[in-house]
C-alpha cells in the first residue's frame, strides 16, 4: 500500500507563468512529450498517431462538462453570490441532469455570508431559476433548485451557468471556454471538470487513428471537483480520495474482453475507470452476492492479486446481465501499483503534490521527475489547458 509515501516527495516548482491560462487556438498544436523505456523525446500532438502502439484499443472518457457555476445577483449588490453545483443528493449525476422542475444539490457557496435569508433567483429568457439554502454540510451546503417549464436541469445549467474552470487558472470564464473546456467527443452530462487529456484530440485525429487499425472505445467517468483537491496530509495513506461515478455498457466490457493487444487510456480518468472495472470484477469473484458494487480507496491493495483480466471482466459482465453498469470508484493509484488494464497513458502535466501526479509516478515506476524536469526545461505548458504527454508503461 501507500503507507510509507510522503507527499512532499512529489513536489516540484511550478511558476505561475508556466500554467496555461488559455488554450492554444488549435487543439492539435500542443506539444507532446513521449516517455518510453526511461527516455524522453519531443513531438507535436499531431504526431500522436505515430506514438501509439499498433492495433491498440484507445479508450476515451466521453463525459461532458456541465455549466456548474451559477451567479445570483441580489438587488443593488455589486458582486454575485456564486453557487457551484458539486453533486446531487438523491440520485446519480446522469439522472440528476435529466430531472425536471426541482432538485437538491450539494454545493459550494461563494460570499455565503451575504446570503442572509430567502431564495435567490435568475431570470432566464423563458424561465426563472430559484435557489433556496438548506443545511450546511462540511465546506458547503444543500441547495434546493426549482424552475418553471418542462426542461431538464442540464438545460437550465446550459442557459444560466458558467464554465467551472479550475481554480488555479485564476480568471473568469469566457464564452470560448464553453467549447474549449470540452472534448470534441463529449456526450454524457455530468462533470464539473474536463478530462483534459482529451482536449487535444480533433475529429480528424480520431478518424486517422481508426484508419490506422486502432479500435476506439468510450467510457464515462464523471469528474468531480475533488480532482483539484491537493493532498494536504504528509502521509499519502492519510488522504481521503474522492468518489467519482462510472457508467459503462455491457458492450464496452465485452470489447475489453475481446481485444488482444495493447490498450491506451486517454487521461487519468480513463485509467481509473479501466483499472476500477478490473477490481470490481475481482471483488465480485470474492463475493458474487455483494450489493456493494463500488470500489473503495484501498480495495485494489487488499483484494487478491492473481486474478486474470478476462476472468475479472467476465465476472463483471455476468453481474451486469446485459445492463449498463452505474458504479462509483474511489481508487487511488500511486507508486507500487501494478496496472492490469492499461499499457500507455495520454495525459497533461499535473499539479505538484496531487493524486494525479502520484498516478504518473506509478506509471513511470517512480521516474516522474525525468518527465517533469524535462517539461520545465523545455517550455511545456502545464495543467488543464497545457501540453500533453504519452507515457508507455
Amino acid at each position: 500500500m501507500l503507507n510509507d509515501i510522503n507527499i512532499n516527495d512529489f513536489n516540484y516548482p511550478l511558476a505561475e507563468d508556466r500554467i496555461a491560462k488559455f488554450p492554444l487556438k488549435n487543439r492539435k498544436d500542443s506539444k507532446l512529450l513521449v516517455y518510453k523505456n526511461g527516455d524522453v523525446t519531443d513531438r507535436k500532438f499531431i504526431d500522436i498517431t505515430q506514438e501509439i502502439s499498433p492495433k491498440s484499443q484507445i479508450i476515451f472518457n466521453n463525459t461532458r462538462v456541465v455549466q456548474a457555476r451559477l451567479l445570483f445577483f441580489r438587488p443593488n449588490a455589486v458582486q454575485p453570490i456564486e453557487i457551484f453545483c458539486l453533486e446531487p443528493l438523491s440520485s446519480d449525476v446522469q439522472i440528476a441532469m435529466a430531472t425536471k422542475r426541482e432538485i437538491e444539490f450539494y454545493c459550494l457557496v461563494g460570499r455565503a455570508k451575504k446570503w442572509k435569508e430567502g431564495p435567490l433567483s435568475i431570470m432566464l429568457k423563458d424561465h426563472q431559476l430559484q435557489a433556496e439554502k438548506g443545511e450546511r454540510r462540511g465546506q458547503g451546503c444543500v441547495i434546493k433548485f426549482s424552475w418553471d417549464g418542462d426542461i431538464t436541469f442540464a438545460e437550465i445549467l446550459e442557459e444560466a451557468g458558467h464554465t467551472p474552470l479550475p481554480p488555479y487558472l485564476k480568471r473568469a470564464d469566457e464564452e470560448s471556454d464553453k467549447d474549449r473546456y470540452q472534448t470534441v467527443y463529449a456526450e454524457i452530462n455530468g462533470s464539473v471538470a474536463a478530462p483534459t487529456a482529451g482536449l487535444h484530440f480533433t475529429p480528424t485525429i480520431i478518424e486517422e487513428l481508426k484508419s490506422l487499425g486502432h479500435s476506439i472505445g468510450y467510457t464515462t467517468l464523471h469528474v468531480g471537483a475533488g480532482t483539484f483537491k491537493p493532498v494536504s496530509t504528509e502521509k499519502v495513506a492519510d488522504h481521503e480520495m474522492h468518489f467519482e461515478e462510472i457508467h459503462v455498457s455491457s458492450a464496452f466490457i465485452q470489447s475489453l474482453i475481446n481485444h488482444r493487444g495493447s490498450r491506451t487510456a486517454v487521461g487519468t480518468t480513463s485509467v481509473r475507470t479501466l483499472e476500477s472495472l478490473y477490481w470490481l470484477g475481482v471483488k465480485l469473484l470474492q463475493d458474487p452476492n455483494t450489493n456493494n458494487i463500488e470500489l473503495n480507496q484501498w480495495d485494489a491493495y487488499q483484494l487478491p492479486k492473481n486474478v486474470e483480466v478476462d476472468q475479472a471482466l467476465t465476472m463483471l459482465l455476468h453481474h451486469m446481465n446485459d445492463k449498463d453498469l452505474f458504479s462509483r470508484t474511489q481508487l487511488m493509484i500511486g507508486p507500487g501499483y501494478t496496472f492490469r488494464m492499461v499499457n500507455s497513458i495520454v495525459t497533461n502535466f499535473h499539479q505538484p503534490k496531487s493524486t494525479l501526479l502520484l498516478l504518473v509516478a506509478a506509471a513511470t515506476q517512480g521516474d516522474w521527475k525525468t518527465i517533469y524536469d524535462y517539461a520545465l526545461a523545455n517550455n511545456y505548458r502545464f495543467l488543464s489547458y497545457g501540453d500533453s504527454s504519452i507515457i508507455h508503461i
